[in-house]
């Protein structure tokens, strides 16, 4: 008790010496609780044996008159589709943080997708054919942009030394949003209807939009301080990111252990959906489950964003918060490989997901408070997109080959992607070393 008590001081103390951490706080609650809101809907939706409830007539029809088992490819079709969209959708995020100012872009991405949700609840409401593919794919891509638009904001707010201090705080806001909306989905999906749900996570975006207004101010004046102007258009071409990558051998790590990091999930998340496709017969008991893993995901991920991560972070730095998920991925995946039972796959999809969320993304993000906006704004958001969507399509369709000799065959291939990825820490931990310290001190209060 006195431990946790000296915890919560240490935490008051640091909103005290820095204010933009409350906001910082409340932005990625909000940001979270608004996604897992309808994240049980969307899993549902991928788990769902009725493709006539997922997929518009049209696609179904042009299945069924090839001979092609729609059920049975209902996650590889979605990933696809949801790929497809990624490389669509970032050239035009690329023109947007090249030719508008931050102040510009951050809230006109909050606000386009406030207003989607408003389109998804009419949608709903009238049962609009095709509508759960449009919504597993927006929902999808909302989660990376979004996800990767607010830590790039975190690094123009603060400096590689309090990002270390603070981004464990931060993360542990998010997985408290992230444990509040799949409960609200859980209390209120049979009450409100899943259309209504809608409404419930524009409401938390709108409370982000307010937070990014007061953020900016401190944003600015982090800048004044170090001589550097983000306020103004970045400039450069709608692939620049991509360009950034090719070039710079620290993004190209990063963008491998991304790519790698999404098969190890997606192994695990396609298992995990064959098997509440064959236990669960409705669509509600799929959503029901589906949000106790997430709420079983997000409180393991708070524990260890409040007893590890800032711990880890400021006396250790980056080399255990990235190791030490790696070695339990590795473990996890030589036990299933040789015993691949259900409860087994749940609990190390909890595990993985839970190091993901507290360990490895808070770890990733503080190295880009080293670096310049263009590999934050552009470079990060083409690897959170591009390579995080190239990484689902590719592993689920590879999922879809290997699951044909075994659930130990996948587990063993995923046992040798975890190795892989390993050692792609190692060579990614070499290039940070390399890196000057970012400029800039404490922030004013």
């Amino acid at each position: 008790m006195e431990h946790t008590a000296g915890r919560w001081r240490r935490f008051r103390e640091s909103v005290a010496e820095s204010p933009p951490l409350f906001w910082s706080f409340l932005f990625f609650f909000s940001l979270l609780s608004g996604y897992y809101v309808l994240r049980p809907v969307r899993d549902a939706m991928g788990a769902s044996s009725e493709v006539e409830a997922v997929f518009p007539p049209a696609m179904v029809a042009f299945f069924a008159a090839h001979g092609i088992p729609l059920r049975e490819l209902t996650l590889q079709v979605l990933s696809t589709c949801t790929f497809l969209l990624i490389l669509l959708a970032q050239p035009v995020y690329g023109a947007l943080v090249s030719r508008f100012p931050r102040r510009v872009f951050l809230p006109v991405v909050f606000g386009l997708s406030i207003l989607c949700l408003l389109g998804f609840h009419a949608l709903f409401h009238t049962q609009v054919a095709g509508r759960g593919m449009a919504f597993f794919l927006w929902v999808t891509v909302f989660n990376v942009f979004s996800v990767a638009v607010f830590w790039s904001f975190m690094a123009d707010v603060f400096t590689h030394a309090e990002s270390r201090r603070y981004y464990g705080y931060i993360g542990a806001a998010g997985t408290v949003g992230a444990f509040t909306g799949p409960v609200l989905t859980r209390l209120l999906a049979e009450q409100l209807g899943i259309a209504n749900l809608m409404l419930v996570s524009a409401g938390f975006l709108a409370l982000g939009v307010a937070c990014i207004w007061r953020l900016r101010r401190w944003a600015v004046q982090r800048d004044e301080r170090i001589g550097r102007d983000n306020e103004s258009a970045m400039g450069g071409g709608l692939l620049a990111g991509l360009t950034l990558i090719a070039k710079e051998p620290l993004l190209r790590w990063l963008a491998v252990l991304v790519f790698l990091g999404v098969g190890i999930g997606q192994f695990l998340y396609n298992e995990q959906v064959l098997i509440v496709r064959e236990r669960f017969a409705t669509a509600e008991e799929r959503t029901a489950f589906f949000a106790g893993l997430d709420i079983a995901v997000n409180v393991l991920t708070l524990l260890v964003q409040l007893f590890a991560t800032r711990w880890l972070l400021s006396r250790f730095g980056l080399a255990p918060v990235l190791l030490v998920p790696m070695a339990a991925a590795v473990l996890g995946f030589a036990v299933l490989a040789a015993s691949p039972l259900p409860l087994l796959v749940s609990a190390v999809l909890v595990l993985t997901r839970s190091n993901e969320f507290s360990l490895m993304k808070p770890g990733r993000e503080t190295i880009y408070t080293r670096v310049d906006r263009q590999w934050r704004y552009k470079a990060g958001a083409a690897i959170d997109t591009a390579f995080f969507r190239g990484g689902e399509i590719t592993f689920s369709w590879t999922y879809k080959a290997l699951s044909a000799f075994g659930s130990s065959v996948v587990f063993g291939a995923g046992l040798l992607v975890a190795l892989v990825m390993t050692a792609s820490v190692w060579r990614l931990l070499r290039e940070t070393d390399r890196l000057p310290e970012a400029p800039g001190g404490a922030l004013p209060r």
